[in-house]
C-alpha cells in the first residue's frame, strides 16, 4: 500500500538504521571471511572488507577496540570477526562495526607470535653473533622476575647450592598482566644503567600461552637484545617456548635449569682444584727431582772438583792449535816465496835490459818512442841509441833495408 508521506534521506537512513539496531540477531553477530583493503588510519581507527566467494561487507574498527589486537591484520587472512551490523546515515551503506577480531582456524595469539617472530628475525634479533657468552664464574646475578613466585625461591635455592659466592639481587617485577611487560623491559633496561650484575636471569614459572605473554611482547624482545650484560631466558617449562627466548643470549628449559646453567656446582670446582693442587705437586716433585739429580752429576764432575783442570786442559788446547797455526802460516809462506821467486825469474827473462847485454840497441826518436821501422825516420833526425850500460846520441844519414848473413834485413844508419 502506498504510503503518501515524503522523508528525507536523513529520516530513511535513521529508520533503516532503527530496525537494524533493533534486531537482536545483529546486535551481536559473528562473520567469518577474508580481508581485504585493510587500512589504518592515523586515528587509530581500523577500516576493511570481509569478503568471501558471494559477497562482501564493509568493517570499522574504532581505536580502542584495535588497541587489544595481539596480532596484526594483513589483506588475504581469514579471520572471525565479532560485532554489530548498522548503518552509518550519512552516506546510506550499512556495515560491520567490529568490537573483536581473531585469525580463523588458530589463535590470535599464535599469529600474534609466529608474526612478531617473523619480524625480529628478519631485523636479526636472533643473530648467533649477536649473542654474548655467559660469565663462568659471576660474582653478581639480577633476577627479574616475580618475587612471590616460586621460581624465584627455586633459583635462589639453587644458585646458593651451587656457588654461594654470588651475589643475588631479585628485581621485582609483574610477570603476567597488561602492565608485566612494560616493568621487565624497564627492570632490563635500569640493571643495565646501573651496571648491578654480570648476569641477568628473566623469566617465570610454567603457565598458559597468555600467562606467559609478557615474555612474547616485542618491548621485552628488543630490551633483551639491547642489553649489555648477558641475559639468560627462563620462562615455563620445557615444551614453553617464548619470543624472549629466541633473543636472549642462552635458554634455559625452567627457572631452576637457568640457575644451574647460571654458575657452576661448586662441588665440581673443588674437585677440579684438588686434581689442579695434586698435579701441580707432582709436577713440582717431578722437576725437584730433576734438579736434584742434575745437581748431584754436577757435584760429581770434574770442573766442580778441580776447577783448574779444566783451565789446564785449555792451556793444552790453546798450545795445540797455536803450534797448527804457526806451523800452517809457515808452509803457506814456503809456497808463497817459491811462487814469488818463480814469477820474479819469468820477468827478469823477458826485460829488455838481458837483451841489450848481448850487444843490442834500442834507438828512441826525439819523443822517446821506439823506431821499429825505417819508413819512421829520415835523414838527418837524431837518435837516442840505449845499450847496456847508457845512451848513444846519433844522426840518421841514409837509412837502407839490408839483409844480414841469416837473410835477414839490416838497416843501416
Amino acid at each position: 500500500m502506498r504510503n503518501d508521506t515524503v522523508y528525507s534521506v536523513t529520516q530513511v537512513n535513521q529508520h533503516i538504521k532503527d530496525l537494524l539496531d533493533s534486531d537482536g540477531a545483529l546486535s551481536g553477530v559473528l562473520v567469518r571471511g577474508e580481508l581485504s583493503n585493510y587500512k589504518m588510519y592515523p586515528s587509530g581507527h581500523h577500516y576493511f572488507s570481509m569478503k568471501d566467494e558471494g559477497g562482501a561487507i564493509r568493517c570499522v574498527m574504532f581505536r580502542r577496540e584495535a588497541s587489544a589486537l595481539r596480532f596484526r591484520p594483513e589483506n588475504g587472512m581469514k579471520v572471525v570477526a565479532f560485532g554489530r551490523v548498522t548503518v552509518f546515515p550519512r552516506d546510506g551503506q550499512y556495515q560491520l562495526y567490529v568490537n573483536e577480531l581473531t585469525p580463523d582456524g588458530v589463535g590470535d595469539l599464535h599469529v600474534a607470535f609466529e608474526q612478531l617472530k617473523a619480524k625480529l628475525f628478519a631485523q636479526g634479533l636472533f643473530d648467533q653473533g649477536h649473542k654474548k657468552p655467559i660469565p663462568r664464574f659471576p660474582l653478581r646475578i639480577a633476577l627479574v622476575t616475580s618475587p612471590a613466585g616460586a621460581a624465584v625461591r627455586d633459583m635462589l635455592r639453587i644458585l646458593s647450592a651451587r656457588w654461594p659466592m654470588a651475589e643475588v639481587a631479585v628485581v621485582p617485577v609483574r610477570v603476567q598482566g597488561a602492565e608485566a611487560p612494560e616493568e621487565i623491559a624497564a627492570a632490563l633496561g635500569w640493571v643495565n644503567r646501573n651496571r648491578l650484575a654480570d648476569l641477568i636471569i628473566t623469566g617465570r614459572g610454567g603457565g598458559s600461552m597468555e600467562d606467559l605473554w609478557a615474555f612474547n611482547e616485542e618491548i621485552v624482545a628488543r630490551a633483551i637484545y639491547a642489553s649489555r650484560i648477558p641475559v639468560i631466558s627462563a620462562v615455563g617449562h620445557e615444551p614453553d617456548v617464548t619470543i624472549a627466548d629466541f633473543v636472549a643470549d642462552l635458554r634455559a628449559a625452567t627457572p631452576s635449569n637457568a640457575a644451574e646453567l647460571a654458575v657452576p656446582d661448586r662441588n665440581d670446582v673443588y674437585g677440579r682444584l684438588s686434581q689442579l693442587s695434586v698435579r701441580m705437586g707432582q709436577a713440582a716433585s717431578r722437576r725437584l727431582n730433576e734438579a736434584r739429580g742434575k745437581l748431584e752429576r754436577l757435584s760429581g764432575s770434574r770442573a766442580l772438583q778441580d776447577p783448574m783442570n779444566v783451565i789446564q786442559d785449555r792451556r793444552v788446547l790453546l798450545d795445540y792449535q797455536r803450534a797448527r797455526l804457526a806451523d800452517r802460516l809457515e808452509r803457506t809462506l814456503g809456497r808463497e816465496r817459491q811462487q814469488f821467486a818463480r814469477l820474479a825469474a819469468a820477468l827478469d827473462a823477458m826485460s829488455p835490459l838481458k837483451v841489450l847485454a848481448r850487444g843490442y840497441a834500442i834507438p828512441r826518436d826525439s819523443t822517446g818512442a821506439v823506431v821499429r821501422s825505417v819508413k819512421s825516420v829520415s835523414p838527418g833526425d837524431r837518435l837516442e841509441l840505449r845499450v847496456s850500460d847508457g845512451s848513444i846520441d846519433v844522426t840518421v844519414n841514409a837509412p837502407e833495408r839490408s839483409t844480414d848473413r841469416n837473410g835477414r834485413k839490416k838497416i843501416d844508419l
